[in-house]
């Protein structure tokens, strides 16, 4: 493979990770993406890799033993309920499923075969669409994350790479669990921007949420107001990345990559278009570029739309990891006119959103003026550092 080139990391069984019919989480959601890009002819075979699976040892590079002992006995229905709840597992987020212990490992295989892609240099980026599970704690697993992949795939770089890792989030769902995995390590680098969660699950990530210990100064939270639309988005994470990664200096970047921000999502409140989800991938990768020799693993994430926006928003993700560039133009129609029989709304034609899509939010300016006052409060800490340490380099 060559070096400029992109890796793709897939297996039809990421759809095995599958809680019941009714779950808004649903991994077909890859496959639909897989299909599009092909369509493109965007995806071709040798940029598919085959993940492998997690050892429990990786696993328990950041879960309790414990913990993963449970999962084990769920995956074999021999976890009772009481026994599930303690662990967070029987619940209405994430029940128990037959072999979830099997199929979550090959989750965070998926996003450990893409780190070693990278890392190995056999790919510049690479991306893991099964991933991005955020929510999982070290003894619990939440809002439909049973192993926390990131998490795992940052303490595996840790250890086997000694790299400094800048975690970059855009779940609309703040992302909680890996915070709280790295909150005291200064190596590790944490930024999310996501809905304020005040009104979304899980109803952390506050600005003053800014790491313990050596690893004071190393988190950071941009919680933007419901109702958000691109412009304030963009703005919001453009200034925030840019300074971020000047302040941390990364060895490598992982950036999860949930589209639940897009206004068609049915868990959340802001009203991004694809416009936000073609940006995004474009500066990850040039600050990848920039700050790490290109070194950039992509993983999945949050995203309900299944049909009209997921599959779009990642294939651009997809895109700009491989060419640069983001897709214009009409929707194959060979991919439309198979998926339209089995949708339940009407798919969109291009690739890009209409600017109509949604009804004018009446409170933009001054949800716009909230965002950007945050902004300015959180990025204040970069700032002074840097005054600091220009100071102290000057005496």
């Amino acid at each position: 493979m060559n070096k400029e080139q992109a890796a793709f990391i897939y297996s039809e069984a990421f759809t095995d990770y599958h809680f019941n019919s009714d779950h808004p989480f649903n991994q077909q959601r890859v496959v639909m993406t897989k299909e599009l890009l092909e369509a493109e002819g965007q995806l071709k075979e040798n940029h598919l890799i085959k993940p492998r699976t997690a050892t429990v040892e990786e696993l328990a590079l950041v879960h309790d033993k414990r913990y993963i002992e449970a999962v084990i006995k769920a995956s074999n229905g021999n976890l009772s309920q009481e026994e599930g709840w303690k662990f967070g597992l029987g619940t209405e987020d994430t029940p128990m499923f037959s072999n979830m212990h099997e199929s979550a490992s090959l989750l965070v295989g998926g996003t450990l075969t893409a780190v070693d892609t990278v890392l190995n240099k056999q790919a510049s980026h690479a991306l893991n669409l099964g991933g991005g599970l955020h929510h999982g704690f070290k003894r619990k697993a939440s809002g439909f994350c049973i192993y926390n992949d990131g998490a795992v795939a940052i303490k595996y770089i840790r250890e086997n790479y000694n790299l400094r890792v800048l975690y970059v989030d855009t779940d609309a769902h703040h992302g909680d669990g890996v915070q709280a995995l790295f909150y005291d390590d200064p190596e590790v680098c944490t930024l999310s921007i996501h809905e304020t969660g005040r009104y979304l699950f899980p109803g952390t990530g506050n600005i003053n949420e800014r790491g313990l210990k050596t690893g004071y100064g190393y988190t950071f939270n941009f919680p933007i107001d419901a109702f958000t639309e691109d412009e304030s988005y963009l703005s919001v994470y453009e200034s925030a990345f840019k300074e971020v990664a000047e302040y941390f200096q990364p060895d490598v970047i992982i950036t999860q990559n949930g589209v639940d921000a897009h206004c068609y999502d049915p868990l959340t409140h802001l009203c991004s278009t694809m416009k936000t989800f073609e940006q995004i991938p474009l500066l990850a990768r040039r600050l990848a570029n920039q700050y790490c020799e290109g070194r950039w693993i992509a993983l999945g994430g949050g995203g309900y739309d299944i049909w009209r926006v997921v599959p779009r928003a990642w294939g651009q993700l997809w895109s700009v990891m491989l060419t640069g560039e983001i897709i214009t133009g009409r929707l194959p129609a060979s991919w439309k006119a198979k998926w339209e029989q089995l949708s339940p709304v009407s798919l969109p034609d291009d690739w890009h959103d209409a600017s109509d899509i949604y009804q004018k939010i009446p409170r933009k300016l001054e949800i716009t003026e909230k965002n950007e006052k945050m902004l300015q409060q959180c990025l204040q800490y970069c700032r002074n550092k840097k005054h600091f340490n220009s100071v102290h380099c000057e005496k």
